[in-house]
């Protein structure tokens, strides 16, 4: 296949072959969902890509910063040519000025996966938002929202900070404020309003463990924390040499520092920080290095109490083959 114009490969050339094609089946509910779980950096992506090349299936993305155009080297964005030629969902389909809520990518995600089943191709879920995985998967109706409430506490926020309401939220919800980042001021103010207008905590409104779907597959990665915090280092180190805060300015003038959902990312607020003058490279290479691990810890938080999931070892050679006999498993009923 000849490559595209300015001859970049769009992921389709003779070095990425197409892969073939499903058949539609007579029953789309049988194909299964599968979904990789795990801490960022542990090697989810190489798993899913394994996965849905053996399998005939396509990526769908569960990474809440992945969905926003032009954030690519701080959300480590999988490059078109190294995507093997499939397909990816729910990539690049934001800018940056747009929020985006859970209730929102769940609905999204969950039409993609629909459609994919129908075409007889496999859902490959993979992405760090472990919320929002949990959204797509299981069975989760969202709380409604009350505008009045919503202003009130947007307008606290922006007098007192996101710190002393997510000392709040510590007081009327420990389980939530343990999952939910200080800085993270869009959701800390979203579980006081759902505490608010259900009077339960917010953690009472999070996903059960229940699929949605029974034909649903979550395959984990596991990893040794101090090999996990290595690679976390080396990763954060490798973006800011590779031009995380060039990114990052031209992103701002996009609107980056207006995005409600975009401006939050870890990595994002460090070289911000760099360019107003309010921190050194170094410092925020050394700030976003501790986020990443936090963040990681947070993941595991979500992950380690489910049952369902079925572990595999990052280094295991024989994880794919593992995988594949989980999925089949689950396929056959």
């Amino acid at each position: 296949m000849r490559p595209a114009r300015g001859g970049r490969c769009t992921g389709h050339c003779h070095t990425n072959p197409m892969p073939k094609r499903p058949t539609a089946p007579a029953d789309p509910s049988a194909v299964p969902i599968v979904a990789i779980v795990g801490p960022t950096a542990s090697g989810k992506t190489a798993l899913s890509l394994d996965l849905a090349e053996a399998l005939g299936g396509e990526i769908v993305n569960t990474d809440a910063m992945q969905v926003y155009r032009g954030m690519d080297i701080g959300t480590a964005k999988l490059p078109l040519a190294e995507r093997r030629g499939i397909p990816h969902h729910l990539l690049d389909t934001l800018q940056v000025r747009d929020p985006a809520t859970v209730a929102e990518f769940q609905g999204w995600a969950r039409t993609a996966i629909a459609a994919l089943r129908a075409r007889g191709a496999t859902p490959v879920l993979v992405g760090g938002s472990a919320l929002y995985t949990r959204a797509i998967l299981d069975r989760f109706e969202f709380p409604g929202t009350d505008p009045a409430v919503r202003a009130r506490l947007e307008a606290e926020l922006g007098e007192v900070g996101s710190a002393a309401l997510h000392a709040r939220l510590r007081t009327l919800d420990p389980q939530a404020a343990e999952r939910i980042e200080v800085e993270n001021g869009r959701r800390v103010v979203r579980a006081l309003e759902v505490i608010e207008i259900t009077g339960e905590p917010f953690s009472a409104n999070l996903p059960v463990q229940e699929y949605a779907d029974p034909h649903t597959v979550q395959l984990g990665v596991t990893i040794d924390r101090d090999v996990l915090e290595e690679r976390i280092a080396l990763r954060v180190r490798a973006m800011f040499d590779d031009g995380l805060v060039a990114e990052v300015e031209r992103l701002l003038a996009e609107g980056l520092a207006e995005g409600r959902t975009a401006a939050l990312a870890i990595g994002y607020r460090q070289a911000t920080a760099v360019l107003a003058g309010e921190m050194s490279v170094d410092e925020a290479i050394d700030r976003t290095v501790v986020a990443t691990r936090q963040f990681a810890r947070r993941q595991m938080a979500w992950w380690r109490n489910d049952p369902r999931i079925t572990w595999l070892g990052y280094d295991d050679p024989d994880r794919v083959a593992k995988a594949l006999a989980v999925v089949r498993a689950v396929a056959a009923g």
